[in-house]
């Protein structure tokens, strides 16, 4: 899990210096699909990976607006301070703690249980799906979209012997 974790932050990176080629209105504009633009979609996923790790850990979710955050510099800033907190917990994530169990209370009062494991695989997966929406985006501006290519980015146990 934890290669799946650091392939985000890894492609989330690319996506951050991709975005720096473009002008502020267009990481703004709004697009169909996502959280709307490019920029709220990068904040959305920083703001979702680190509410989930809060959560699991017993602590206060995010409750920040996008409307704080309309520049590039700002979601970065927020996305590192935030990554200390979510690196740490994943990196110490161990077999113990796959099948603990979480309890959500939905706005109607209904209680949703899940493991932890399958919060943190939907993390994963959630930051994905949107990196696809920016890559399709990106398409649709005439950009070369950021590589989503697992291979070769050396998140093997065996390159870091």
């Amino acid at each position: 899990m934890q290669i799946f974790f650091r392939y985000n932050w890894m492609v989330r990176e690319d996506w951050y210096r991709w975005c720096e080629k473009l002008r502020e209105e267009v990481l703004l504009q709004n697009r169909t699909g996502g959280m709307g633009s490019i920029l709220h979609t990068l904040f959305h996923i920083v703001d979702v990976e680190w509410s989930w790790v809060r959560l699991l850990q017993g602590k206060t979710d995010f409750q920040e607006s996008f409307d704080g955050y309309k520049n590039l510099n700002k979601v970065r800033k927020l996305d590192a301070e935030f990554h200390l907190e979510v690196e740490n917990f994943v990196n110490n994530w161990d077999a113990s703690m796959e099948n603990r169990l979480f309890y959500d209370t939905l706005p109607d009062g209904k209680i949703v249980t899940d493991t932890w494991g399958e919060i943190m695989r939907h993390t994963i997966a959630h930051e994905i799906h949107h990196i696809g929406q920016l890559s399709i985006w990106a398409r649709e501006i005439g950009k070369r979209p950021v590589s989503a290519n697992l291979i070769g980015r050396g998140l093997s146990s065996y390159y870091n012997k």
